[in-house]
């Protein structure tokens, strides 16, 4: 048997026994236990739920037995934030600035440019009190070198284990949550850093980017019939290397210096000929900086999508570079050390994340700069991890080629530094300068006193969690109650004190009680029974209550309860009872009218209402889990959630018996009495009672109603049979022979009138022809002749002469359209004018077909076709699928308003249609060019059944050319408005 049955039974039999009067405390305490369905399972298992007695798995268990002392707080070590010895400190990645960071880590291990930036002259002398800093206020750069000087000085000596960034960010104006292009931050930041420099006095300082970075080539043009060589210098602090179609970095920087014909439409003016000739083209490295930056162009502009995207394929490069058989003066030193390779992890151009290997130029050992996380590599030799698996999914990865020793291979690197090698040893002591360094050991103080803040709390929240510790092991001992007196606890509260990482509040078992003010009955499956001894214990420690003792037991809800519980049990025998009366028939005057709805369902609302009952007291103290209801407002909300009552289903809207007999049945008077006892309040109906007087004299309205209508329509539909059947009708365009005059009546009274005579007994009558609508303010026509034969002739109705002297007797007319045909006789017999009474409004006339343009072009769906013109051939097609809409849609489904957040439709829906980029796309309508792409269809005049002409540009040949093509096609955002741009 179900252990719910159980209960019941069990319920049932101990309320059968006692009455309410005779009710003792022993028998409101075996209720309480009867009434606790897990007790009646049998044993108390462990964790127990819902049983007061059984006090395991209430969160004790990560007090008993041994802790270890971390358990009892959640603060990290404070030494986890230190630097670790022979380490590099990191950076803090503020939301999307790894570019940011990886530059900023290959610039400070640029020995000489940090050594240069620190001998640049600062305003910090201005922040300096004395021989000191001031104490009261935090250091604050002015200048960008100034910011630099800071976070170098603090990656060299902070003993952080990472460092914020953010001055130095925010001095440059970047968007921390934006990805960048880190080669064009590169780019942008090297030429602001040498226009500040270039002010500077100090040769060593002005001059230090341009002798790390930058070198010098020349654009050479010879001429083929003469022989005259042209050239232009230009200096670079990168080379620019395209990598499609190459394996190898020599393949790339091959290209990138490659000879160009300039023959045909592209040959070259010469001076010396003065006349167009053929020529070749190249470039030619006359000088290399020490610092060799090597820019793969990993991001191209894709025609076929009109934005960026990453080439994943892998490029060979080896550790030592020789740039002597590119250069074209030799003799020089010009091999290169690999000094640096940075990263871009992901498949997109337009997200992913940046890290940098690079090389300690002081021990020759690889670091890899992750943000906050610096790895050392083993040994001292480059190795590029996991990130060639991060490129793109691993179903499309193409197999890493092999690479010989010195050599390396990567599919994500986008930027290659070498260093010139020399024989020289490079300097090893990059001294900080003291106001510098006087700054850093403020910052490192202030860190070391964090920590000793840090490792205080650690120290008292180990404290307290060992006293805590001691008083649950003593006291969770005396929890249980056995046969001492006890008192019953909130579980939530027991709970919150054995949770170490919340603060024990004061007792409150307010949610537990009843509308008496004593623990209710069905709260006690979420309280537990606990010993007076510890009761007196948490009360002094923490205060709180109601307590609830013994005492507390609710003898009101347990006579209620068995009330109830009686209650149900003898509903089922009375369900019997009154199924046998209903079968005997009712003599004489002495039944009850009963619906027959609240006949079926009237054990289960019974049911449903003593459940109420027993649920009312649950909520009558006005609160439900701590939360304050209003007794009388949920009882509002449930009522008017609920179906009829008993026999409300008989009840006519004057609140007396329905005239319907279809809906009710006449029962005995003793199976009413049974009905009564569970619903005394419902609404009786003896069996003469009469039905409702209001209700009869509206029937009989009602059908007197029904017969006038029906014989109404039956007149009309007979006076005019052709206007019902639309045969027969006249038409303007082809004006009938036998008449001169027509008269107009609205489309909109003619299909009323017809909805009235097909269902007369549903319809109000049309007692009146509403021309007015027709007509302007000024009570002139609104239609041409002309419109009126073409598309406002769905508006209007043609009657003959003879029907409108029908429609005039049968309605009220309001106004008398018509329109005259009249021969022009001997003045022009093949001429005819047609007249309308009253005349056409102009001024009226214009404003509506004004809005009716307007209205046009206010639409969400539309079908808009386009023609593509190839060679002065059109081809045509639809511009998109989710511009079309079929034609049997109404104009309510045309209507419907666009989700939230859904724009309106642009013309880069065309690319797909013809594979035409959008910066490609010269669009035009009627001769009008559409070049507004924030614009909606319905603003650039575009209505729906459009025709667009789409002309396409030729594709650009020339590759290379492609970067400008983005720039002036399809600009970006970038850094503009950043302070990169503000030289």
């Amino acid at each position: 048997m179900a252990p719910r049955l159980q209960l019941e039974k069990a319920a049932w039999r101990w309320a059968e026994t006692v009455r309410p009067e005779e009710v003792s405390q022993e028998h409101i305490e075996t209720a309480y236990r009867i009434w606790l369905e897990p007790c009646i399972r049998g044993v108390c298992r462990r964790n127990c739920k819902g049983n007061p007695n059984c006090l395991v798995g209430i969160g004790e268990h990560i007090w008993l037995g041994e802790i270890d002392e971390n358990s009892f707080h959640n603060i990290d070590d404070p030494n986890c934030e230190r630097r670790k010895k022979n380490s590099f400190v990191g950076l803090t990645n503020l939301g999307a600035t790894c570019y940011v960071n990886t530059f900023l880590q290959v610039w400070f291990l640029n020995l000489e440019l940090r050594q240069a930036l620190y001998l640049c002259p600062s305003t910090c002398s201005d922040y300096m009190l004395g021989d000191g800093i001031q104490e009261e206020k935090d250091y604050e750069p002015q200048t960008i070198c100034e910011h630099l000087q800071y976070l170098f000085a603090l990656l060299q000596n902070s003993n952080r284990r990472y460092i914020d960034p953010s001055g130095f960010v925010k001095a440059l104006g970047l968007d921390t949550g934006q990805q960048q292009d880190a080669q064009e931050f590169s780019k942008l930041f090297m030429s602001l850093l040498e226009d500040t420099l270039s002010k500077q006095k100090n040769p060593d300082v002005r001059n230090i980017v341009q002798q790390q970075f930058c070198g010098e080539y020349a654009y050479v043009t010879v001429c083929n019939q003469c022989g005259r060589e042209s050239k232009l210098l230009s200096k670079f602090y990168e080379l620019e290397l395209n990598i499609q179609g190459h394996k190898q970095l020599t393949d790339c920087i091959s290209e990138f210096l490659k000879e160009e014909k300039l023959e045909g439409d592209n040959r070259y003016f010469c001076e010396n000929c003065q006349s167009k000739q053929n020529a070749t083209r190249k470039i030619r490295l006359l000088s290399l900086p020490c610092t060799l930056n090597l820019q793969l162009m990993r991001f191209v502009f894709d025609r076929q999508t009109g934005h960026k995207k990453k080439l994943n394929t892998y490029i060979g490069f080896s550790e030592i570079l020789d740039m002597e058989p590119y250069v074209e003066h030799k003799g020089g030193s010009y091999v290169y050390e690999l000094s640096a390779v940075l990263i871009h992890r992901g498949v997109s151009a337009y997200s992913g994340h940046y890290i940098a290997h690079v090389k300690d130029p002081q021990s020759g050992e690889w670091y890899k700069f992750n943000d906050e996380d610096i790895e050392k590599m083993e040994g001292k030799k480059l190795q590029l991890g996991i990130e060639e698996d991060l490129a793109e999914p691993s179903k499309s990865q193409t197999r890493k080629p092999k690479c010989g020793k010195g050599t390396h291979c990567s599919r994500n690197a986008y930027m290659l530094v070498y260093r010139l090698q020399t024989q020289e040893k490079p300097n090893t002591t990059v001294q900080v300068p003291a106001f510098l360094q006087e700054l850093v050991d403020r910052d490192n103080s202030k860190f070391e006193e964090w920590c000793i803040e840090m490792a205080e709390m650690r120290k008292q929240s180990v404290d307290k969690g060992k006293a805590k510790h001691e008083e649950v092991k003593e006291l969770y001992q005396r929890l249980p109650a056995g046969a001492e007196p006890y008192e019953f606890v909130s579980l939530e509260w027991l709970q919150k004190w054995l949770d170490e990482s919340t603060p024990t509040k004061p007792i409150d078992n307010h949610a537990c009680l009843c509308s008496h003010d004593k623990l209710h009955p069905d709260k006690i499956s979420i309280m537990k029974r606990i010993s007076e001894y510890a009761a007196d214990i948490f009360y002094s420690r923490y205060g709180g209550g109601p307590r609830l003792t013994v005492k507390a037991l609710c003898k009101e809800c347990v006579v209620e309860r068995c009330r109830i519980l009686r209650l149900k049990n003898q509903l089922n025998e009375d369900y019997k009872t009154v199924n046998n009366l209903l079968k005997a028939a009712v003599k004489g005057n002495d039944g009850f009218w009963v619906g027959k709805s609240s006949l079926r369902s009237w054990r289960q609302l019974a049911l449903e209402q003593l459940d109420e009952q027993d649920g009312d007291a649950e909520q009558s103290n006005g609160k439900m889990n701590g939360s304050t209801l209003n007794k009388d407002e949920s009882k509002e909300e449930r009522k008017e959630e609920e179906e009829l009552n008993f026999n409300e289903d008989i009840l006519c809207p004057h609140g007396e018996l329905c005239i319907s007999e279809n809906e009710r049945r006449l029962v005995s008077k003793e199976a009413w009495s049974k009905l009564q006892q569970y619903f005394p309040k419902a609404p009786e109906f003896p069996s003469y009672k009469e039905c409702c007087s209001q209700c009869k004299i509206l029937e009989r309205e009602g059908e007197e109603n029904e017969a006038l209508h029906k014989m109404i329509a039956n007149e009309q539909k007979t006076s005019l049979p052709n206007l019902f059947q639309d045969k027969n009708r006249p038409c303007l365009s082809n004006w009938p022979e036998d008449t001169d005059v027509l008269y107009i009546v609205s489309q909109f009274f003619v299909e009323e009138w017809r909805k009235f005579v097909r269902k007369p007994t549903r319809c109000s009558p049309v007692s009146s022809v509403g021309n007015s609508a027709l007509l302007c303010p000024h009570g002139g026509l609104m239609f041409t002749f002309a419109s009126m034969t073409k598309e406002d002739s769905k508006l209007i109705a043609l009657i003959w002469p003879s029907e409108w002297q029908m429609i005039q007797k049968l309605f009220v007319v309001d106004h008398v359209i018509k329109i005259t045909r009249i021969e022009m006789g001997d003045v022009n017999p093949s001429e005819t004018q047609y007249i309308s009474e009253p005349k056409l409004c102009p001024e009226c006339r214009e404003g509506l077909l004004c809005q009716q343009q307007r209205d046009l072009r206010e639409y969400t769906q539309a079908t808009i076709y386009v023609h593509k013109v190839v060679d002065n051939k059109k081809v045509m097609k639809d511009s998109a699928p989710e511009l079309n809409v079929s034609s049997s849609e109404t104009e309510e489904d045309k209507e419907e308003a666009k989700p939230d957040g859904e724009k309106d439709p642009d013309f880069n829906q065309i690319m797909h249609a013809f594979s035409v980029a959008p910066f490609d796309q010269n669009l035009s309508i009627d001769g009008k060019i559409l070049s507004d792409d924030c614009a909606t269809l319905g603003t650039l005049g575009v209505i729906p059944e459009s025709v667009i002409l789409l002309k396409a540009d030729e594709p650009i040949a020339d590759y290379a050319a492609m970067d400008d093509v983005m720039q002036v096609c399809m600009p970006e955002e970038g850094f503009k408005g950043t302070g990169l741009l503000g030289h």
